[in-house]
């Protein structure tokens, strides 16, 4: 289990920081590991959030057996609440028309709040926006205003959820840009590959904010940036 302090700082950054400092820490950029299209978000205000991952598909297109869907209703609930804290649920709606129903809305944002997740990134839908918890973080796909016939169909296995291929366990990091997923022992690497890449970036921040500036100065910052350690 990692450090719940070390998590929870790392909410002051956006996610498009921490994609940056897992570049350093794993010594090269990379194509992989984060979402690729743009996600309607339930409250932009929120900080990011950042968790286990805990996983499920879902359905919504297809008629359920009140019992087959309780089963699994109550079987994803004991694995939400039996993994570790803080997590992010990331879901998959598998079907054709991914959103055709909302899994998301008043009563789940409020039961996975109260188990210990702190927000959800999924390809399907959302609803009741002015109802859902507050502190909780929606990341979807889409707007619906029904259920439609919502269903857990899987869960505690790899999801794909725009691109960003997740195992149960993960660490999640997201905001309103997206998300990305890394490893805990990444985790305690982050503090200075963000601090290094704050360091190297004001060189060319600071330059370029210096009347005056033009090609010469970018090219010397460039090169000066290269020397910061």
């Amino acid at each position: 289990m990692a450090d719940p302090a070390a998590l929870d700082d790392l909410k002051r950054f956006d996610t498009p920081t921490i994609c940056n400092a897992l570049e350093i820490v794993r010594g090269h950029r990379f194509t992989s590991g984060f979402t690729r299209r743009t996600f309607v978000t339930a409250r932009p205000e929120l900080p990011a959030i950042v968790g286990y991952a805990r996983t499920a598909a879902i359905r919504c297109s297809t008629p359920y057996e009140p019992a087959d869907r309780r089963r699994m209703q109550l079987g994803y609930y004991e694995y939400l609440d039996a993994g570790p804290r803080p997590s992010v649920a990331v879901i998959q709606d598998v079907d054709g028309q991914p959103g055709l129903g909302a899994f998301w809305g008043e009563v789940n944002t409020t039961v996975h709040w109260g188990m210990g997740c702190v927000g959800t990134v999924t390809n399907g839908s959302i609803r009741d926006l002015d109802a859902m918890q507050p502190g909780f973080q929606c990341l979807a796909g889409s707007l619906s205003p029904s259920h439609a016939w919502v269903q857990v169909v899987e869960f505690a296995r790899p999801v794909d959820v725009f691109g960003m291929v997740v195992r149960d366990g993960d660490l999640v990091h997201a905001d309103r840009h997206g998300a990305v997923v890394f490893r805990e022992e990444e985790l305690e690497k982050l503090p200075a590959a963000i601090d290094l890449m704050a360091r190297r970036e004001r060189v060319i921040l600071d330059a370029a904010r210096t009347p005056g500036f033009g090609f010469a100065q970018m090219r010397d910052a460039l090169a000066a940036m290269e020397h910061v350690k």
